[in-house]
């Protein structure tokens, strides 16, 4: 029997083959941890009495959940990141230069890796044909010390979409579809393989969005086989030369295989207060809202942007809504600038927000008032997160998000 594409990945940091459900010990080649976590990863670090990190060029602390900070309580966390960085060698990506799991696909993830983060949305990264996986803080700073961590190989749900998205039609509904689908547990500590032609001729911004959101099934990981869109991406980034196509084998065992006709997909939004609570946007039109926030991991990207930059352009944003617009990164940011993007949403009164995670974990930047709605582009709506739990969250691709802030209630067109 062969080996299915995270059988292969794990096998190469183990130097033996490995089947699903073994328990294996493998090499980390990045470890992760971002402002939110990090400070618990650090202190953990040094209870374990090691002298130096194991790799620490690629060792990564990230300020990106509070950034800016707005409280002092968190300003001192970060200095607790800043001054391990610099005592310790790690690579630090401060205030403003965005958030970790786009940083980590721009700069420092390639194929055939293994990435470990104190991140639930770590497995961002899987895109690129990456192990990418969440754990917790102190499985994680034992990666830093020892550059290798334990874990289960996963059984692999295969994903298998074939057909062509009408127009409008994003990864995002189809990853909401899915998750409606599968439920918010339905794939737990499964690997999902994403493959078919349509999964063929996304580009990588669309990729990362299914990868992102992944574990909103509950599954360890979201696995991409790396081709020549991914050789682009990494070329536009300076690193072709880390470019590997790792295969999974034609006689591989997967636990389940799911068949997807990209057609079928309908713009879908996840309701209050679960992912899995998903409905066609046509179903929700009755539904007024007050903040829609477009931006996060999931779909703050500059093909995101250009989505809405095309929808808003000339219009204004309703009175009755405030429209937050937040890029996942620096680079996003620059990129919008040079093309008029940013110009385009000012002039259309949306409030423009610095890279980083925004008003999505809740701990600032677009907090919501008692009784309030939001429509958002990120990957989560439990009550509370965004910072009150007396405000009701809906999750949408960036098309959907642009014209609900247009017209004041969830709308497509």
């Amino acid at each position: 029997m062969g080996q299915t594409l995270v059988e292969k990945i794990i096998s190469l940091h183990t130097d033996n083959p490995v089947k699903a459900g073994e328990l294996v010990i493998a090499r980390v080649d990045v470890t992760a941890v971002q402002d939110g976590t990090g400070p618990l990863t650090v202190q953990e670090f040094k209870k374990l009495g090691k002298e130096k990190l194991f790799n620490p060029q690629r060792t990564i602390l990230f300020i990106d959940h509070a950034s800016p900070s707005p409280r002092k309580e968190l300003s001192n966390t970060h200095t607790v990141l800043r001054d391990f960085a610099k005592e310790y060698g790690a690579f630090l990506s401060e205030v403003g230069q965005g958030v970790c799991h786009q940083r980590l696909v721009e700069s420092f993830v390639n194929p055939g890796e293994i990435l470990i983060g104190a991140d639930s949305h770590t497995c961002t990264s899987g895109a690129l044909g990456a192990f990418a996986t969440g754990m917790g803080s102190t499985d994680v700073a034992v990666g830093m010390a020892l550059g290798k961590t334990w874990l289960k190989v996963p059984q692999t749900f295969k994903i298998v979409v074939n057909g062509k998205f009408k127009a409008g039609i994003s990864a995002k509904d189809l990853m909401l579809h899915i998750i409606g689908t599968l439920g918010a547990d339905g794939a737990t500590y499964k690997a999902l393989e994403f493959t078919g032609e349509t999964i063929d001729n996304m580009e990588m911004a669309e990729r990362f969005t299914l990868a992102n959101m992944a574990v909103e099934a509950g599954a360890k990981c979201g696995l991409f086989v790396a081709d020549d869109k991914t050789r682009n991406y990494l070329k536009e980034k300076g690193r072709e030369d880390k470019f590997k196509q790792i295969l999974p084998d034609k006689d591989a065992y997967y636990e389940r295989v799911i068949n997807i006709d990209a057609s079928q997909i309908d713009y879908t939004v996840s309701c209050p207060h679960t992912v899995d609570n998903t409905k066609l946007a046509t179903e929700l039109s009755d539904i007024k809202v007050d903040q829609v926030y477009v931006g996060t991991c999931t779909n703050g990207r500059i093909e995101d942007l250009r989505i809405v930059g095309n929808i808003l352009k000339g219009n204004k944003v309703n009175d009755d809504v405030r429209m937050l617009i937040c890029p996942a990164s620096k680079d996003v940011y620059l990129k919008a600038l040079d093309e008029g993007l940013i110009k385009t949403f000012v002039e259309a009164n949306a409030t423009i927000l610095p890279p980083g995670c925004g008003p999505c974990v809740g701990v600032h930047a677009g907090t919501l008032a008692d009784g309030e709605v939001c429509l958002t582009t990120q990957n989560r709506n439990f009550q509370g997160r965004m910072g009150n739990t007396q405000g009701s969250i809906y999750l949408s691709s960036p098309y959907v998000a642009a014209y609900t802030a247009l017209r004041g209630y969830i709308s497509t067109k």
